[in-house]
C-alpha cells in the first residue's frame, strides 16, 4: 500500500467514530429557547405560557424580556416586561404572565423585542439575544 492510501485509509477510520454520533440527536449547545405555549383566559387577563430552556453552556441568574404584543389587526396594544428569573442549564422551564384587561383572542403576534437582563457566570454579554430561538403552539406569530 503506498503512503497516498495509507494516510487516506487512516483518516477514514478516525472519522469513523464522528459518523456513527451523527445520527444522534443532542439540544443545540449556545441556544436560549423560547416556546410560547399557550394563550388562556385568566380572570380579566390572558394568561401567556412560556416554556425556556438554557442551551448557553452556563446556569442565567437573571433574564428579562421586553415582549411586545400586537393586536389582530397588527397594531402594537403593549410593551411588556417579562422576568423569567433564573434559568438552570439544559432545563425547561414554565413560566405564566398574566397580561390585565386583555382578551386572548385580540392577540395576533407576540414579539420579543429586547432581551432587558441576561446574566450569570461565564455568560457573553448579548448571548441571550444572539442564541435566542423562538417557537410557538399558539395560535399566534411568536418570535424575534
Amino acid at each position: 500500500m503506498n503512503r497516498l492510501a495509507a494516510g487516506t485509509l487512516a483518516t477514514l477510520l478516525l472519522l469513523l467514530p464522528v459518523a456513527a454520533r451523527a445520527g444522534e440527536v443532542t439540544p443545540p449547545v449556545g441556544h436560549l429557547m423560547l416556546e410560547l405555549n399557550a394563550l388562556q383566559p385568566a380572570d380579566k387577563a390572558c394568561r401567556v405560557t412560556f416554556l425556556a430552556t438554557n442551551n448557553l453552556g452556563a446556569a442565567l441568574d437573571k433574564s428579562t424580556f421586553e415582549l411586545a404584543i400586537f393586536g389582530t389587526d397588527g397594531a402594537i396594544g403593549r410593551v411588556v416586561s417579562a422576568d423569567f428569573k433564573g434559568l438552570t442549564v439544559g432545563k425547561t422551564k414554565v413560566l405564566q404572565f398574566d397580561l390585565k384587561d386583555l382578551a386572548c383572542d385580540s392577540i395576533g403576534r407576540v414579539l420579543v423585542n429586547d432581551v432587558t437582563a441576561c446574566s450569570g457566570a461565564g455568560i457573553a454579554a448579548g448571548a441571550c439575544l444572539a442564541g435566542l430561538e423562538t417557537s410557538t403552539k399558539a395560535k399566534v406569530t411568536f418570535g424575534q
